[in-house]
């Protein structure tokens, strides 16, 4: 078994894409328009795990309490500075072990994203 996608209810579907386009280092797999919204899908390589961000006006969206998505990269202090030069508001770098470099920023949405750097 995989797990094949994980989905986003979001407000502004542009928003979202670029958020996870320009942080994550994410690509759009596939885009198409569903009734009156949007769905978006996207990923680090064909056939990876993939998130599917679904805009549908007046449709229900993220609360974003009680979940973190987590991303891990190569140089987190290279993503920490992107996040800072979109105008987010990142969490402080972390280092509360010697295996352990991350850091916390709000998608658009208010879903906690991690971006985790192995050590």
């Amino acid at each position: 078994m995989q797990f094949y996608h994980l989905t986003f209810m979001v407000r502004d579907l542009e928003k979202s894409m670029a958020f996870y386009q320009e942080l994550a280092e994410l690509h759009v797999v596939r885009r198409f328009r569903a009734g009156d919204g949007e769905i978006a899908f996207l990923a680090n390589g064909e056939g990876e795990t993939m998130i599917e961000l679904v805009c549908m006006p007046g449709g229900t969206h993220f609360e974003g309490k009680g979940m973190t998505v987590c991303f891990l990269c190569d140089d987190v202090s290279a993503v920490l500075a992107r996040a800072m030069a979109m105008g987010l508001h990142p969490s402080d770098l972390r280092n509360p072990d010697p295996q352990s470099l991350y850091f916390y920023v709000y998608d658009p949405n208010g879903v906690s994203v991690e971006f985790r750097q192995k050590m």
